[in-house]
């Protein structure tokens, strides 16, 4: 590009760290960069308009597993992972909270509330029984029980008889959250950069080189919070997977409130601003679903659009508004990579789809174990 000399000077001379991706991670990050290092150059590139990757395109949930997450991942995890991973969420989301405010991030205590479909009666059996067991393990992290069941007070249809509601589960506007978090990362002097791919880096002997689709630069150290698109840049154990949304218009006395899960936790929706917010079906087709492509399919589509129409809301009439998809970071285990993976490179990826309650929490431990 034909750069100035002040612009050069200003923006791409002289960088101690550059932090790729300006999700909850990164910019997280980059707080808390400034945070250790006052007077650290920190620079922040952002490969589209807005954040990208699931950040601003996720559906608000402040969450913490429903109960069949919680006892599948004690299918592959001991007690003490599963108990270690939700108070980190616990821990993550507090952190969100006193960072930007609950005003600033539209914080709500609804409750959250997990469904079972009629023909999952084995599922929501096996639920009910482990029920005490999961309140037992997970009163250490909450001091109180977490789950307890409710009646159908919402009227779905084709479900069971009860929710099994997580008292502590929340909501927020994740487009006030972002917002409000980059003016505060804005206002200690951090600089971001849009529309810039990061294509590639070298590591020299006190520095990486860093090649971008628009030019290249050094920085002292580079820290990668790219989450679903790792991929691209390292290689660690975490591949993409993308979720796709729809929301309706809205819906005159809609009376839906709370948080809500579906089928092990690959449905989920909520009201918000009177509309119905409604993600997932990844399951459908993992392998199709395990891509950097923002786009939707018809067979996801038409599945939301079969939930909203026989079981989320029967009997009203709705149309939908808005698709969207967000690309996520998962990979074979629930945690997150939080690493240096050479004397000028670190990473923080891989969050499972928990970014809301760990992306904070995420990019503080990711400062933390740079070296300057």
């Amino acid at each position: 590009m034909n750069f100035s000399y002040w612009e050069y000077k200003t923006w791409l001379s002289a960088i101690d760290f550059t932090i790729v991706g300006s999700g909850i991670v990164g910019l997280h990050c980059a707080l808390y960069l400034k945070e250790r290092f006052p007077k650290a150059k920190v620079l922040v590139l952002e490969k589209g308009m807005l954040p990208q990757g699931a950040s601003t395109k996720n559906a608000g949930f402040a969450c913490f597993g429903s109960l069949s997450e919680i006892l599948s991942d004690l299918e592959t995890h001991s007690e003490a992972s599963v108990v270690a991973l939700v108070k980190r969420r616990l821990n993550g989301i507090d952190l969100l909270r006193d960072n930007l405010g609950d005003a600033a991030i539209g914080y709500k205590n609804y409750g959250g509330h997990e469904l079972f479909l009629e023909h999952r009666t084995d599922l929501y059996e096996h639920c009910l029984d482990q029920m005490g067991r999961v309140n037992k393990m997970l009163q250490v992290v909450f001091k109180n029980a977490p789950f307890s069941t409710n009646a159908n007070s919402f009227n779905f249809k084709k479900i069971q008889d009860n929710y099994i509601t997580h008292a502590f589960e929340s909501q927020i506007d994740s487009g006030k959250m972002m917002q409000n978090l980059l003016y505060k990362v804005q206002q200690q002097g951090i600089f971001i950069l849009n529309n810039i791919q990061v294509q590639a880096f070298t590591t020299l002997n006190n520095s990486v080189a860093i090649q971008t689709d628009a030019f290249t630069l050094q920085t002292k150290k580079l820290l990668v919070a790219t989450n679903g698109f790792a991929a691209q840049l390292l290689e660690e154990n975490v591949k993409p997977a993308r979720a796709q949304v729809l929301i309706t218009k809205p819906i005159k006395n809609l009376h839906i409130k709370g948080t809500f899960h579906l089928d092990e936790g690959y449905y989920y929706f909520r009201n918000i601003n009177n509309r119905i917010l409604l993600g997932g079906g990844r399951n459908l087709d993992f392998e199709a679903e395990e891509t950097v492509e923002f786009a939707q399919t018809k067979v996801v589509q038409n599945k939301l659009e079969e939930l909203l129409k026989n079981t989320i809301l029967p009997n009203t009439t709705f149309e939908i508004d808005h698709r969207w998809s967000g690309i996520m970071g998962v990979g074979k285990q629930k945690d997150p990579i939080v690493k240096q993976i050479d004397p000028h490179v670190y990473c923080g990826v891989r969050l499972g789809g928990m970014g809301i309650a760990i992306g904070s929490l995420v990019g503080k431990e990711l400062a933390a174990i740079v070296e300057w």
